[in-house]
């Protein structure tokens, strides 16, 4: 996958305790806050740069906006405000967004580097090589926000497999199998099997245990920024129509 997003942290960072990434980037008392803050920054600039985009804003003024709206969501603490109970983190973001925009980015882009601030690093042309792959068409900003998030947890789920697989010896493996993750036709187990030196039996146990870890792994990732248990299936259903529209 194309997305740019940042080497996923270890294990000991992706709990699955609901909201945690969330929850602990809002307690600035808690150890670890900071780090997280900048973690959700780093996770989630491009959807909310990309709904600013589509909004008609030139990129400039994009990657203007979407750094002073991280600095505002810590100048506010609007983290603060955050309820598991009242729906996704995602929703809460663009909807602070939204009102971000309507009514208070001039003076924040003013006082953008004069208060508190989120170290988060946006390169102006990458974004908007990312920002060039995206249609031209017939996606509105929400739309295009919600897939770009859903993009931005499928490609950091990938990319935690694929450092699991090479840190194990097993990259090429995972070059053979990962794109049946997202539904791209491979070449048969069989052949598979005779480019690795594998069995054809062997490559499928292998090809199980890659999906089993992809959906273990995309549930995590789920996990940080949804309120309820039951809530990760319905997210799942949600973001894979999000790929789709």
């Amino acid at each position: 996958m194309s997305l740019d997003t940042p080497t996923p942290p270890s294990n000991a960072n992706f709990s699955a305790t609901h909201w945690s990434l969330v929850l602990r980037a809002a307690d600035e008392a808690r150890p670890g806050a900071e780090e997280a803050l900048t973690e959700l920054c780093q996770r989630y600039w491009y959807p909310l740069y990309a709904y600013v985009r589509r909004r008609g804003n030139s990129s400039h003024d994009a990657q203007d906006l979407t750094q002073s709206f991280f600095a505002r969501l810590l100048e506010k603490k609007l983290l603060e405000r955050v309820d598991p109970a009242k729906g996704k983190f995602r929703s809460f973001l663009l909807a602070s967004l939204k009102h971000f925009l309507s009514d208070e980015w001039d003076k924040a882009r003013a006082q953008k580097r004069g208060g508190a601030a989120v170290t988060i690093s946006i390169d102006e042309a990458a974004a908007e090589n990312l920002y060039g792959q995206e249609p031209k068409e017939g996606l509105s900003p929400d739309q295009l926000y919600e897939r770009r998030w859903a993009m931005t947890l499928l490609d950091r789920t990938m990319a935690r497999i694929e450092m699991e697989y090479r840190n194990g010896g097993k990259g090429e493996l995972f070059e053979r199998l990962h794109g049946s993750l997202l539904g791209v036709k491979e070449a048969s187990y069989a052949e598979i099997g005779r480019g690795l030196g594998m069995g054809e039996g062997a490559v499928k146990v292998a090809a199980h245990r890659i999906r089993k870890r992809f959906r273990r792994h995309l549930r995590e990732e789920i996990a940080l920024t949804v309120g309820e248990q039951a809530d990760i299936d319905a997210e799942i259903q949600e973001l894979f129509a999000a790929l789709r529209a």
